[in-house]
């Protein structure tokens, strides 16, 4: 790592040594160039009541996997959007000319902007309808929007990835998780998807919660429209789903992305040079600028804040690009400064890590 770098690193170690991190990686991309990749703590978790000294913990690696939440929508919406650029979709066309089952009057665009009107899935389920794709597609067709779409925008915080999945699957007759690891994964060498093997699923750290009220302060005030679009499947915020086959073996892709925060990284960079990674293109310029560009500006309903969304990602007013997932990931570019950003971490608190180490790197800049 270039000297020029090392209040990043300085802070990433603080958040280990303070006892606010235990696992995670960092990865920056600068200039198209990768100056920083850092992983630390491990990938395990002591069980309950047992006398574990760090050293029995399996360490964090290059190569470890985590969920990373609403990290993974943008990369859910790339699968579809490559179909735009490929001329097969038609972002202003309704979702029902792909999926006619579909009863919402939404266009792709709305889905794919956040405001459809879908951001809960209609009918309670358990946990195990994770697995269940038609299910929880099913459920989606037959809703009744909860706004007139296009007329506002909410998180569409777990429905997100079936909405842009099964028009993937409709369109391409491949799921979005196949999609993603043979269109893009692939090609640019992300290591990163929906749907693990159980190979990869070996390589995953275990999540573990910042503190044990996370849980309920993630989901917010019950039956408001947020713990409505975050609660249903049951078993999101919970250990003893998250940390399951269940779980990582199955397509939850507005909120269950495994990566590296260098295969995020990579992305981004990928993205910043206007659809070209190592020389592949995925994307065309055009189609990337689209992608970039502010959809809806205005109030988020399942936020409860102002949001700029584009397709498939927050626009900052300083004009960064990317998203942060629940409990503390995140991955973005920043266009003006030139670098791209990924933190991929296992321990669920807050965003105040992030906000540090992006505070560090642009002292740096």
């Amino acid at each position: 790592m270039h000297a020029r770098f090392a209040p990043v690193r300085d802070c990433f170690h603080d958040l280990f040594a303070t006892g606010r991190e235990n696992g995670a990686s960092l990865t920056v991309w600068y200039d198209g160039h990768p100056v920083i990749d850092l992983v630390g703590g491990s990938r395990t978790t002591a069980e309950a009541g047992a006398a574990t000294s760090s050293a029995d913990l399996d360490p964090w690696r290059p190569d470890t996997l985590v969920n990373v939440y609403s990290v993974g929508k943008p990369v859910a919406a790339l699968c579809l959007l490559m179909l735009v650029d490929r001329e097969r979709v038609d972002l202003d066309a309704p979702v029902a000319r792909y999926w006619p089952e579909f009863r919402t009057p939404a266009t792709v665009r709305q889905v794919v902007s956040h405001t459809a009107g879908l951001p809960a899935f209609p009918v309670p389920r358990p946990a195990t309808a994770i697995a269940d794709w038609a299910l929880l597609a099913g459920d989606l067709a037959a809703a009744d929007p909860e706004w007139a779409p296009g007329s506002m925008a909410g998180e569409h915080a777990w429905t997100y990835g079936h909405l842009v999945g099964e028009l993937v699957r409709r369109v391409d007759g491949r799921s979005v998780g196949r999609f993603l690891a043979e269109e893009i994964a692939g090609p640019w060498r992300l290591d990163l998807g929906f749907g693990l093997s159980e190979a990869d699923q070996r390589r995953c750290a275990d999540l573990r919660y910042g503190d044990p009220d996370w849980p309920t302060r993630a989901l917010g005030e019950p039956g408001s429209l947020r713990a409505r679009a975050m609660g249903n499947p049951a078993g999101g915020q919970d250990l003893a789903v998250l940390n399951t086959p269940l779980w990582r073996g199955a397509e939850m892709p507005a909120v269950n992305l495994h990566a590296s925060a260098s295969a995020l990284a990579r992305l981004y960079s990928g993205l910043l040079a206007g659809g070209v990674l190592d020389g592949v293109r995925l994307f065309t310029q055009e189609l990337v600028a689209e992608v970039t560009r502010v959809q809806y500006d205005g109030p988020d309903l399942v936020l409860d804040r102002p949001v700029q969304w584009t397709l498939g990602m927050q626009r900052e007013p300083d004009g960064i690009w990317g998203m942060g997932g629940l409990g503390g990931s995140s991955a973005w570019a920043d266009p003006e400064r030139g670098y791209t950003f990924a933190y991929a971490t296992a321990r669920l608190a807050e965003h105040d890590r992030v906000d540090e180490l992006a505070e560090a790197l642009h002292s740096c800049l």
